[in-house]
């Protein structure tokens, strides 16, 4: 199990195709939002497949993680946790003082172990609810 820094924009958008389009049923739209140029995009891998992909977007000293997805043959296995260590890695490693995230209602219990606080009220986001969550780093 491996997260890297990747440009391959690619295989990315295969993983959040599957996950968020056709598992979910979330607009091409509203998945793809323009802003993946300026990203720094996130693959991890089981052996040599990728499995699991998110980005993160940087804004002064804060650094936004989204676009978190793991094919569902590799879930509860752990992906998820390392690309979210990784994504926060990276936000630090670039001088930033805050990670934050957009998480459905649902899953935001997964974050609270990894040190994310909600904060704020729910909003909706591609039909869901969601929590925003900060990390003080």
């Amino acid at each position: 199990m491996r997260v890297v820094v990747t440009d391959d924009l690619k295989t990315a958008l295969d993983i959040r195709r599957n996950v968020f389009m056709d598992e979910q049923g979330i607009s091409l739209e509203e998945e793809v939002d323009g802003l993946d140029a300026d990203a720094i995009q996130l693959l991890a891998f089981d052996g040599e497949s990728a499995v699991g992909t998110a980005r993160v977007l940087i804004n002064g000293e804060s650094g936004k993680i989204g676009r978190v997805a793991v094919l569902k043959d590799a879930r509860g296995r752990g992906f998820g946790k390392v690309l979210i260590e990784a994504a926060v890695a990276e936000i630090r490693r670039r001088g930033c003082t805050i990670a934050e995230l957009g998480a459905r209602s649902d899953a935001a219990g997964f974050y609270e172990p990894l040190g994310f606080k909600a904060v704020g009220p729910e909003f909706m986001d591609a039909g869901y609810p969601h929590q925003k969550m900060v990390l003080s780093l």
